[in-house]
């Protein structure tokens, strides 16, 4: 028996199936969708703003198409994203003297480590999601890719009128002098006249912390007791009482290509946002599950609505290469709805 026919992607993709993907706020905000080919087609009412493709090195064909009166809708080729693994010596020898001892209890053991791996490739093409539905939200409804092949930014023409940059005294760190309330609220009214209702906001945990710090705050919502110490949920629930605006607090973080640390929502930014899902999180198709599409994949399956995992046997050396791949990004529908502040 070939070893090689153990790690066969029905097993990975029952295995990966079996796990629970992590529960993000992307996920919520900008829920996934399939759709065939490569395009990603961003349909866009009111200011007939087209998602801007910045110049970069990669080739991508943008078309503008007039569908009618009021709407854009903007056609380009999604980013695609892929990695592989190889089955490391160690793994590949210890399950060859496992199948030798015929002992299947160690067998399971070393095939579910390899799993792993895997799931960790399938894990990487969630954060990629993620992280670009949190550039969306905290960077003004921008998403910047860094790739080898160059970079590629896409602007989804957030108007300048729904952007604004707190300075000096008023940055929220200032927490002696700013007013984020009074802030708050001039957002909320700012976008009820324009017919738009935004009840919830996204930041992370550094911002939060500055609203739980805030002199202001503190004194408004305990003038009888300035040394009392507020829990998280109280501090939530006094400024969605003074506001009308629900506090959702992001943390985690990602890792950038050269390996460092990134959070996904950046400290500094509090975006305003209505209710509902603000998009969705198109995944084409991959050249992988096009030979599949094609019976010509037998060794392609896929999870997660859109992440191809590919196993390839190769010879020199004797070994498994898997491929993780997944051509998508989120879309912003609800771009024109949300009020995107750097409070910092």
């Amino acid at each position: 028996m070939d070893w090689r026919d153990i790690i066969n992607v029905k097993e990975i993709e029952t295995y990966i199936t079996k796990l629970a993907p992590e529960t993000t706020i992307g996920e919520a905000l900008f829920p996934r969708k399939k759709q065939l080919g490569m395009e990603l087609k961003y349909i866009k009412g009111a200011k007939q703003k087209p998602v801007v493709l910045r110049p970069s090195t990669f080739d991508v064909a943008v078309k503008v198409r007039a569908l009618k009166a009021q709407v854009d809708e903007v056609t380009k080729d999604m980013p695609f994203f892929k990695e592989s693994v190889m089955i490391n010596e160690k793994d590949r020898q210890d399950l060859l003297l496992a199948l030798q001892a015929n002992n299947q209890d160690l067998i399971d053991t070393i095939v579910l480590k390899i799993f792993d791996n895997y799931n960790d490739l399938v894990d990487g093409g969630d954060m990629q999601m993620e992280r670009m539905r949190m550039q969306l939200l905290s960077d003004g409804g921008v998403i910047s890719i860094v790739s080898e092949d160059g970079d590629v930014v896409f602007d989804f023409g957030v108007s300048a009128a729904h952007k604004e940059v707190l300075s000096g005294t008023s940055k929220w760190s200032d927490t002696v002098n700013s007013n984020p309330i009074v802030d708050i609220i001039r957002w909320v009214r700012q976008m009820r006249t324009e017919g738009k209702i935004v009840n919830r906001a996204v930041l992370d945990t550094t911002t939060f912390g500055w609203l739980t710090a805030n002199e202001k705050i503190r004194a408004s919502a305990y003038p009888l007791n300035p040394n009392y110490i507020a829990s998280d949920e109280e501090i939530k629930s006094f400024i969605q009482t003074k506001t009308g605006v629900s506090l959702a607090v992001v943390n985690g973080s990602y890792k950038l290509e050269d390996g460092k640390e990134e959070p996904y929502f950046a400290s500094g930014k509090f975006t305003l946002i209505p209710t509902g899902t603000l998009g969705a999180t198109y995944y084409g198709t991959t050249p992988e599950e096009a030979d599949k599409m094609f019976n010509q994949g037998s060794n392609v399956a896929i999870v997660r609505t859109g992440i191809a995992v590919m196993t390839m046997k190769k010879d020199d050396p004797v070994t498994i290469q898997t491929k993780v791949s997944q051509l998508g990004m989120p879309s912003f529908e609800a771009a024109d709805d949300c009020f995107f502040a750097s409070v910092n």
